[in-house]
């Protein structure tokens, strides 16, 4: 595994406003080998980004030393297969064809997708999907962009959040394996899983259907989303997160995702994530 940060973790990253070059630069200062970045719909990468516009950013990226790990979006949140608008279900939708396109042109081999929610968490007002309606909608959707992976050779990877839908492992696994494509699978948040079971658990459950991993570390006692802490503050049980994804011949970016910002010189949790990332993966196995 080899350690990446998310774009989301740098000041204006989640607004979509900080320089990409100048995050890169940071992140490679800081001792990571790659940066996720972000699409939006208005933003530094956005739905109407060119091939030439990734072009650019792979020769900065060359430029600096470091490689880009992966493509996520906040714009999942309100627009996807379970939204109540017709025409925010199709925004979702050529949002991850968008991605899909995007991570071609980057070179990755996979992009992370939240295809719906029962409900938002930081969002009290936004409707509650019943619970089989919205894993239908899912997997319908998902289903439907198989051949646009397909077509640029990219993973749809699907993250378990907190949206109240794939709340099991096992349920996850069997979402995935419906669809039946070697070009769906999970991207695994650590943090996520630790509001309801243990990331290891998940980990030899979904095996090789983790596409990518995103680090976060969770203390239960603080609750909801104030228990996301710095890595190795919370409940993680890390070596044996480590062991799991070992066994299951994961051998792909070790993703940090750290927010909210601290409050006051937030470029310095940056610098102990890239400490706490060594020190979490320094029994890592090799591979790719």
């Amino acid at each position: 595994m080899r350690k990446a940060i998310s774009y989301w973790s740098f000041p204006g990253g989640l607004e979509g406003t900080a320089d990409i070059k100048e995050c890169l630069q940071k992140a490679k200062n800081l001792g990571y080998e790659g940066v996720e970045l972000g699409v939006y719909y208005q933003g530094t990468i956005n739905t109407e980004s060119t091939k030439e516009d990734m072009e650019q950013i792979l020769r900065d990226a060359e430029e600096i030393g470091i490689e880009i790990s992966g493509l996520a979006s906040v714009e999942f949140w309100g627009t996807n297969f379970t939204s109540q608008k017709l025409e925010d279900v199709e925004r979702g939708r050529t949002l991850i064809e968008k991605m899909l396109e995007l991570g071609s042109y980057l070179n990755l081999d996979g992009v992370l997708v939240i295809p719906g929610a029962v409900d938002i968490f930081f969002d009290p007002a936004a409707p509650v999907v019943p619970y089989d309606v919205a894993y239908n909608k899912c997997l319908e959707g998902i289903r439907s962009l198989v051949p646009v992976a397909e077509k640029y050779k990219v993973s749809i990877a699907i993250e378990n959040v907190w949206n109240k839908l794939f709340l099991s492992p096992i349920e996850l696994k069997n979402f995935i394996d419906e669809i039946g494509s070697e070009y769906v699978g999970v991207y695994f948040d650590i943090g996520n899983a630790m509001q309801n079971g243990y990331p290891e658990h998940w980990i030899r459950i979904l095996g090789d259907r983790i596409k990518k991993v995103h680090f976060k570390d969770y203390r239960r006692s603080a609750g909801a989303d104030a228990g996301f802490v710095d890595l190795l503050e919370g409940d993680v049980n890390w070596p044996e997160v480590i062991a799991a994804l070992e066994e299951v011949g994961y051998r792909g970016w070790a993703t940090a995702e750290m927010i909210p910002l601290y409050q006051h010189y937030p470029e310095v949790r940056l610098a102990n994530t890239s400490r706490a990332l060594d020190k979490i993966l320094a029994n890592r196995g090799g591979g790719k």
